[in-house]
Formats: C-alpha cells, sequence, structure tokens
C-alpha cells in the first residue's frame, strides 16, 4: 500500500522514508499543498543488453550474401 506524505514531513524525516522505501519495496508518495507531486520508489534496473534487444528481429536469413536490387526495398 503506497504511503502520502507532504513536503514538509518529508523534509524532516526524509532519510528514515527512503530507508523505508528500500527495506519494504513499497512506493511514497510526496504531496503538496495535498495534491500528488513526486512518488519515491525502489530503483530496478530494467537494463537489457543490445543483443537481448535484438534476439528474434531476424525473420528470414535464407540468403544473407546475395546483392539487393533498389526494387527489392520497401519503402514505409
Amino acid at each position: 500500500m503506497n504511503q502520502e506524505v507532504s513536503k514538509s514531513i518529508f523534509k524532516a524525516h526524509a532519510l528514515e522514508i527512503m530507508r523505508g522505501v528500500e527495506e519494504t519495496g513499497n512506493e511514497v508518495v510526496i504531496t503538496a499543498h495535498g495534491k500528488k507531486a513526486l512518488v519515491i520508489k525502489p530503483y530496478t534496473d530494467n537494463t537489457v543488453s543490445p543483443m537481448e534487444k535484438l534476439k528474434g528481429a531476424v525473420v528470414s536469413f535464407s540468403e544473407p550474401f546475395s546483392s539487393v536490387a533498389e526494387d527489392d526495398w520497401e519503402l514505409s
């Protein structure tokens, strides 16, 4: 469950709140004048290697060394 904290409370207890986010994994919403302004959440490493991104990208590999004529290219 997400917790909501005002900016003034966050300023006074920032380290404590950030440690809580690290330990529980729960997000904390920072409010300004009662409106949601920021979200503090745990960092997740979503980096994917270039080879992993290209995996499955080649649909057909029947004649890799044959020449390609200009008429063979599809224009978008």
